[in-house]
């Protein structure tokens, strides 16, 4: 495949102001960080949400909404959606999750519902949003996505009829996403997301990354990152594999060792110059809806 889909995740729910001070935050920020991707290069912009107030991820419908609204009204680029928030949970070193009184302590779990995890891509119907399949050590905590949630979550998203974005952080992930179309949950082409480099995932090796490619089903499309430092070594094994790449501030805070990025546009122009220094061409948004069959 000669034509490369470039996504940016614009933010996720990690990064703050103290580790890069030009992320954006309030959806106006991160409306108009996608709108200056899209101009660089992406033909899709992955979108996570913070509430403005505390800084913290949400899944807020009308926080998502003004970044729709916004991105909508100045470019066409594919939207795709976050529905991750809502899996997380933190237990402590010494296991005690309750407090003197015998209760649980609710800071420590951060669970939600299939419908409140989905209720802003039922509210918004963007043309992709993303499927989190696996549960697993996720920094300090766990992310946690368990089978029958996971299933609920599945035909929410397929009945919405938006497309789900299959994230595998290991290879057995693989197997769950096999049951979910098997069980038709999931229809069409499938679409997977290598994560590489995540605390608790698989690491992002060249090595990893030609074997995670090469167990995926032969009938999907795939992207792949890396995380902080082998962002862009990860767009290369991309390119080379075939594949398809994302960048952005929610992996990635840097341009080079000890420069920090001003822009996700500055991160894709680097992908941007990778693929081409491939031989590659990066996809158009138009092209990027074709390969991925978008509605």
């Amino acid at each position: 495949m000669n034509k490369v889909i470039i996504t940016c995740a614009i933010i996720g729910a990690a990064p703050t102001r103290d580790q890069n001070p030009d992320i954006p935050i309030t959806p106006e920020e991160i409306a108009d960080s996608a709108i200056e991707a899209c101009h660089a290069g992406a033909g899709i912009v992955h979108i996570h949400v913070r509430d403005p107030e505390t800084q913290l991820g949400t899944n807020d419908p009308a926080l998502f909404r003004r970044v729709v609204e916004r991105v909508r009204s100045k470019c066409d680029v594919v939207l795709n959606l976050s529905t991750g928030h809502g899996g997380g949970m933190f237990i402590p070193p010494d296991g005690k999750i309750t407090g003197p009184d015998g209760h649980i302590i609710k800071e420590y779990f951060r669970i939600q519902t299939p419908e409140q995890r989905v209720e802003h891509i039922r509210q918004l119907k963007p043309e992709i949003c993303s499927l989190d399949i696996g549960s697993m050590n996720f920094g300090p905590g766990l992310f946690i996505n368990a089978p029958g949630l996971v299933d609920n979550m599945a035909e929410m998203i397929r009945d919405i009829g938006s497309k789900p974005e299959i994230e595998l952080f290991d290879i057995g992930h693989i197997e769950i996403a096999r049951h979910l179309i098997r069980s038709g949950l999931i229809t069409g082409t499938p679409h997977y997301q290598l994560c590489m480099g995540t605390g608790g995932g698989l690491a992002a090796t060249a090595k990893n990354a030609v074997h995670f490619s090469e167990c995926l089903p032969g009938d999907s499309t795939w992207s792949i990152f890396g995380v902080a430092r082998t962002q862009f070594p990860m767009v290369a094994m991309g390119v080379l594999l075939n594949g398809h790449v994302r960048v952005g501030f929610e992996d990635n805070l840097y341009l080079q060792k000890g420069v920090k990025a001003k822009s996700n546009a500055e991160l894709v122009e680097r992908a941007v110059a990778i693929i081409n220094n491939l031989n590659k061409e990066v996809a158009t948004v138009d092209e990027t809806r074709e390969i991925l069959e978008l509605k």
